[in-house]
């Protein structure tokens, strides 16, 4: 059996495509005492990792060309050396992208057997659904009757947003970027209203429909012309959770848009951005708040998988092109 890693092979100027990534052959490395060897078994793939792409400084370094990719994966131990972790074990964490790779333990978590999908750990149960969960409770701070919107509905992050949000008793609007997304929203995920803001030639009109009391919360993960044109709808006190920015993740230069001061100072609009390792020491609570959910039926995962190691860098790259249905992920 043969190793292979995907390389960070260029910075991109704009957005990303596959002349940025390389694949090389390696060796199965092999192991020493107190180490463990890992197999991939699922790969994350998610927006942020655009921004490491760029060599700026940030809350998270950034990818040096030449290096391995890395993001959050599910990994099986095949051999070990180290007494804490057994032979056919599964852990998650951050990890390069090989197939094979060695590690003591270090910032990796091991998955109890039988809980949930393996697949889950990336997802739901993972970093994707702890950020949804903390920047909802902990930022947007909902409270029952109140009207949520969620830009990027259909994304990981959305969906998982949008169900605890019905939780919580919220009237809940998504915004997404196809019909086929705003029907599975309504239909299976139970939002009130879900709007495809590509085929809508006067968003704001839309929202004033959907939303005939306005916004008391808004879960931003798009930012651009989408959140631009939600400020005109938003309440006093609305709270704004700002957890990505993937309309703007390729610009080359940030674009100048309409400044929402006025509105943030003469409705007392809380704006806050966040990243979930703010939220470490509540990692457990959360996820076994989320488990007791899904046993509930109250929130379900929704995946779009991809086959294959060799495809880590297309499904990568098709989330810019709204690829994914919920949580994008490769299984090796």
């Amino acid at each position: 059996m043969k190793n292979k890693s995907i390389i960070f092979a260029k910075r991109p100027v704009d957005l990303p495509s596959i002349e940025n990534f390389s694949i090389q052959d390696d060796v199965i490395p092999i192991i020493n005492d107190n180490e463990i060897l890992l197999k991939s078994v699922y790969v994350s793939v998610d927006p942020y990792i655009r921004g490491r792409m760029n060599n700026v400084k940030s809350y998270i370094p950034p990818f040096e060309v030449g290096d391995p990719m890395k993001s959050a994966m599910v990994a099986e131990v095949v051999e070990s050396k180290n007494k804490n972790y057994t032979v056919g074990s599964h852990l998650y964490g951050m990890l390069d992208w090989k197939l094979f790779q060695v590690s003591d333990g270090t910032g990796l978590f091991p998955i109890p057997q039988g809980l949930a999908p393996l697949s889950s750990y990336l997802g739901i149960l993972g970093v994707t659904g702890l950020t949804a969960y903390f920047g909802l409770l902990e930022i947007g701070s909902p409270k029952e009757n109140e009207t949520l919107v969620v830009s990027g509905a259909a994304g990981a992050v959305g969906i998982t947003v949008s169900q605890i949000g019905k939780i919580k008793g919220c009237r809940v609007v998504g915004i997404a970027g196809s019909d086929e997304k705003t029907q599975k929203l309504k239909n299976k995920f139970g939002l009130d209203e879900a709007i495809n803001y590509k085929n809508n030639k006067n968003l704001l009109n839309e929202l004033k429909t959907a939303c005939p009391n306005g916004i008391d919360v808004y879960f931003d993960n798009v930012g651009g012309e989408v959140s631009d044109t939600v400020f005109y709808l938003t309440n006093n006190f609305c709270r704004i959770p700002v957890c990505g920015a993937i309309s703007q993740y390729n610009k080359a230069t940030l674009p100048m848009g309409p400044r929402n001061n006025p509105f943030i100072i003469s409705r007392r609009i809380k704006m806050q951005g966040f990243i979930v390792f703010d939220y470490s020491d509540k990692y457990l609570e959360a996820q076994m708040q989320m488990a007791s959910w899904m046993k509930e039926g109250k929130v379900t995962s929704e995946e779009t998988i991809i086959e294959g190691f060799e495809n880590i860098p297309d499904a990568f790259l098709g989330l810019f092109d709204g690829k994914n249905f919920g949580k994008m992920i490769v299984k090796i």
